[in-house]
């Protein structure tokens, strides 16, 4: 396929931000929410009130994850709260570890804050941990560790058990924080779910979420599960930065839950997603076989792809609009490196989209 074919198609296919698309969004139940809200709660939920956010919404989560209600924090968005976290337990110059590749913006934040960023590589077989450890064992002092073990933003992998153990041993070891991520966890598609890195050490371990991806990004509700030691600092912090998060956002995910919308609701998305995700390891199976490497997901957003090494100088001298696509530069990904991957998103695709998306990918790489 040449160019001037491309160009005849009517709009580029977006493999960029990890959208939820415009029907994944239930408006109808929300419009309802929100209305019995409003009636029920109106003069509440519009004044000012504590920062941790709307109290009965942080009962239903502590009793899903076995812990007081007072260690849940709501914010607005799971990305604001990890932002404080970084002020509050950290200082410019401290050095954090990461996943190569990681979610770009959290190494923006951690960059805005002063922080060296080391980075651990995701290799095909998992995390390559054992370095990590050497470094450890050689006197590196590494103050946080933040990870996205389920359906990884960007690459889609889902760390092992064992990977996890061994972080969570490393930790207690070597005295730094571990901040899970687990926006994705609920969108499962596919095989056996792994214990999450805050069940294997509540007492230590910071787990971040959000309902951006289960129920609407708009409404911006995220929410940390704090150590005790932590909450009082925590909850300073965010009062003195924002006074309280939205109370009326937090009342309608409250109502969506209690009204019986959440199981339902996540069911349709894994079925959904699951087609989308079936359609694009099967475009790329079929396109570009032996010319890149991808990640098999089970869940989440992204496929994660490596092309050749050899190709890398190639990807980068291409403009992708000239084919039809939008890309994300894997660059902005990785602490160093990143030339070589391209993070695929496809919950926002149709079948159709995912597969001429595909079709003009591999045109653009074997040009």
């Amino acid at each position: 396929m040449c160019i001037s074919e491309i160009s005849e198609f009517m709009k580029p296919v977006m493999f960029t931000r990890g959208v939820p698309p415009r029907e994944s969004l239930p408006v109808d139940a929300l419009a309802d929410c929100a209305h019995q809200v409003i009636l029920a709660t109106g003069v509440d939920v519009l004044q000012y009130a504590p920062v941790a956010g709307y109290q009965p919404l942080r009962e239903i989560l502590a009793h899903q994850c076995g812990i007081p209600a007072e260690r849940v924090l709501l914010g607005q968005g799971s990305l604001q709260i990890l932002d404080i976290l970084l002020h509050c337990l950290l200082r410019p110059g401290d050095e954090v570890a990461v996943e190569q590749p990681t979610y770009d913006r959290v190494l923006t934040l951690m960059r805005r804050a002063g922080l060296q960023i080391m980075p651990v590589p995701l290799q095909q077989d998992g995390l390559d941990i054992e370095k990590f450890e050497e470094e450890l064992k050689n006197g590196r002092k590494i103050r946080l560790f933040y990870t996205i073990p389920d359906f990884q933003n960007p690459s889609g992998r889902v760390m092992t058990l064992g990977e996890r153990r061994r972080l969570v041993a490393l930790s207690q070891t070597y005295h730094f924080t571990i901040v899970e991520d687990a926006p994705y966890r609920a969108l499962r598609y596919s095989g056996e779910e792994v214990t999450s890195i805050f069940d294997l050490s509540p007492q230590t371990i910071i787990q971040l979420s959000s309902f951006s991806k289960l129920i609407s990004p708009g409404l911006r509700v995220g929410y940390a599960l704090l150590p005790q030691d932590l909450i009082e600092n925590v909850s300073e912090y965010a009062a003195d930065t924002y006074i309280n998060p939205s109370y009326v956002n937090h009342a309608i995910i409250y109502r969506f839950i209690i009204n019986g919308y959440m199981q339902d609701h996540i069911a349709f998305l894994q079925a959904m997603y699951a087609g989308r995700l079936q359609a694009m390891l099967t475009a790329l199976q079929r396109q570009l076989s032996g010319k890149c490497i991808w990640t098999q997901p089970q869940g989440g957003f992204f496929v994660g792809l490596w092309v050749d090494p050899a190709l890398k100088e190639h990807v980068l001298s291409l403009n992708a609009e000239d084919y039809g696509l939008k890309l994300s530069d894997g660059r902005g990904f990785f602490v160093t490196g990143g030339e070589d991957f391209i993070r695929l998103p496809f919950c926002a695709l149709q079948t159709d989209e995912i597969q001429v998306g595909i079709q003009r990918l591999s045109a653009m790489l074997t040009r």
